[in-house]
């Protein structure tokens, strides 16, 4: 008996949709390897001219300059969408860029204009402190013996070095006592300040057996001012500095006797409440 022939499978062989599927897979990879490369603009266009002029797959077609060699609108829109997600990119980068800036400068104003406020604050203080020491040394009738100056951190009061000792020595003058323990008496009523005291001299070189240099005897002046107010008064020494300075901060020229007169001189800080020495 013959046997029936058996009929055909219906659809396509199993192979050819593993093949296809594999097909696809490929195409997608190249895609994304394509997406990601960097495009040669002037050949890629090249070559799509040719493509457009041979198949009449792209609008406004394209002349082929040599054989493979084409251009293409289509890879030129690839070419320039490109450049356009890069320029976007970089446009918002500097928008960020442009903010933080922004944002770092507005910042600076507002911590300069803190610092402003506060710095006014502190002149403010040492301007009042100022006008308290000038009517105190009108009241003990030695205003006219003592220059007062004052900056944000402090109140000056400047003694010259001739009422207060002899050339070339430290030790305080006996009729220097009297102006001395009035402005003691002043000090006394900002004990809770910090008070500093520095020795100046002129540059004229000095080298004795007690005193080598300019910064040694400046020190010694300083010192023996200070010993006077520890000694005679209620002030805290913790509260008072004492330093010589020697020749460096001239407040006069040097160059003339009026000016030495000048630069020989102790200065007597008395730091407002808002500063610390």
């Amino acid at each position: 008996m013959a046997r029936k022939p058996e009929e055909p499978k219906k659809g396509a062989p199993a192979w050819q949709s593993t093949f296809a599927d594999l097909m696809n897979l490929l195409l997608c990879f190249f895609v994304l390897l394509f997406s990601m490369s960097t495009i040669d603009a002037q050949k890629f266009e090249q070559i799509a001219a040719s493509f457009s002029n041979t198949f009449s797959i792209f609008s406004a077609g394209g002349s082929s300059f040599q054989d493979g060699l084409l251009i293409s609108n289509g890879v030129s829109q690839l070419n320039n969408l490109d450049r356009y997600i890069n320029n976007t990119g970089a446009a918002a980068q500097q928008s960020s860029k442009t903010n933080d800036l922004e944002k770092d400068q507005s910042k600076d104003k507002e911590e300069q204009d803190a610092i402003d406020e506060v710095e006014a604050m502190k002149l403010k203080a040492s301007e009042e402190l100022a006008e308290k020491v000038e009517e105190a040394l009108g009241e003990q009738g030695i205003d006219d013996d003592v220059e007062v100056n004052f900056t944000s951190q402090y109140v000056q009061l400047t003694l010259k070095g001739s009422v207060l000792f002899d050339s070339g020595k430290s030790e305080l003058k006996e009729d220097a006592l009297p102006m001395i323990s009035k402005i003691a008496m002043i000090l006394e009523r900002y004990a809770e300040s910090t008070i500093e005291i520095e020795g100046h001299t002129d540059n004229v070189p000095i080298n004795t057996v007690k005193y080598e240099s300019n910064d040694v005897l400046s020190a010694y002046r300083a010192l023996s001012m200070f010993n006077f107010l520890v000694e005679n008064t209620s002030l805290d020494p913790a509260n008072i500095k004492h330093a010589g300075r020697g020749e460096y901060i001239p407040v006069a020229d040097n160059a003339t006797p009026e000016g030495r007169a000048k630069n020989r001189r102790i200065e007597i800080k008395i730091y407002n409440n808002l500063s610390k020495g």
